[in-house]
């Protein structure tokens, strides 16, 4: 875990999102992230276009025994469960990821943006966490398959193969990719009240990494315990840096290793709260920002290789916003990138 890495593009804090948007219209979500965001385009996750659009839902598409009621999703065994369940297991191990595909009814951004986002040099997808979906899908027991290790492992086999098959449709436009596993649940990890059984964290987190060929972030946009993130095998680390800085800051040393082996931290400093953003401006976020990148030097990582190595990015998704705020987001978050590359990235 973590010790392979191959070459990986300097971002040099070009700017990017972590994908849902507020927008009903996937033409339109589209259209403002292809306006600010040209460099590395991410499909937008439309939740208020539909409930099977919010982000675990959208991941859910063809697991055994799925039913979706409004916002609560849960597993219903019948007779074939066991074998579909096993079908899985075949599949993951074959890697063969084209029965495992989402949908327009459940990703209406998704088929738009491939029709759409053709000649970008480089594109961003993402896919729900296996925390966050584990906790979230429940058992006929009432509790999340995360506490049931057979369904824990099969969830994760299955978003590795969702993961698989949306980076296939991704290298349709560009071979550049990158896949994002969410994971806002993990802000339980290493908390005295976590309900996740942690050991079994990294192994879960990995198995959806290895279905990801190309370029693999994890995004928190919480508090987490950020030492064990760093040792799975990802190549992003994206995080709330509006609200969280000095929390990753105090893990510098695995930050400092992580960067050495070429990992790449998506600063998330475009606040993702409609009060928080009516209150900053461009200039703001970028003190904001120098702060927190300068927390992380005194342990003797250089500012131009987190510059070098950074993206910019709002601090989460932006579907809890107005369509206007969200706009307004994206723009902070390429001007910032603008700003800090005339500065800083030669």
């Amino acid at each position: 875990m973590g010790n392979r890495m191959p070459s990986r593009p300097e971002f040099g804090c070009l700017p990017t999102a972590i994908g849902s948007m507020p927008h009903t219209d996937p033409d339109e979500a589209c259209s403002v992230i292809l306006k600010y965001l040209p460099d590395i385009p991410v499909w937008p996750q439309l939740p208020k276009r539909s409930s099977r659009e919010s982000m675990v839902a959208q991941c859910s598409e063809g697991f055994p025994g799925i039913v979706i009621y409004g916002d609560k999703i849960r597993i219903e065994r019948s007779a074939g469960f066991e074998s579909e369940l096993e079908q899985i297991y075949i599949d993951s191990e074959e890697d063969s990821a084209g029965q495992y595909g989402i949908s327009a009814e459940y990703a209406a951004g998704l088929a738009a943006f491939l029709s759409r986002a053709a000649g970008s040099r480089m594109v961003k997808g993402q896919v729900t966490g296996p925390v966050t979906w584990g906790l979230t899908v429940t058992g006929e027991d009432g509790l999340g398959i995360l506490y049931d290790d057979t369904l824990a492992e099969a969830a994760s086999r299955f978003l590795r193969l969702k993961a698989s098959w949306q980076e296939n449709e991704l290298r349709g436009i560009t071979p550049d990719t990158i896949v994002f596993i969410d994971e806002p649940h993990l802000v339980s990890l290493g908390s005295v009240f976590a309900p996740i059984p942690e050991e079994k964290v990294p192994a879960l987190l990995d198995e959806v990494f290895r279905g990801i060929k190309g370029v693999k972030g994890l995004h928190c946009c919480g508090n987490s315990d950020w030492s064990a993130l760093l040792e799975t095998d990802l190549d992003i680390l994206s995080f709330d840096a509006y609200n969280y800085a000095s929390s990753l800051a105090a893990h510098s040393d695995r930050v400092k290793a992580f960067l050495e082996r070429g990992g790449s931290i998506a600063w998330g400093i475009v606040p993702g709260d409609e009060d928080a953003l009516a209150h900053e401006s461009q200039s703001s976020l970028r003190d904001r920002l120098e702060d927190s990148m300068a927390m992380f030097t005194r342990d003797g990582i250089r500012f131009r290789q987190i510059v070098t190595q950074g993206l910019i990015t709002p601090s989460c998704g932006l579907a809890s916003l107005s369509p206007g705020a969200a706009d307004r987001a994206l723009e902070l978050t390429a001007g910032l990138s603008r700003d800090l590359r005339s500065r800083y990235v030669t």
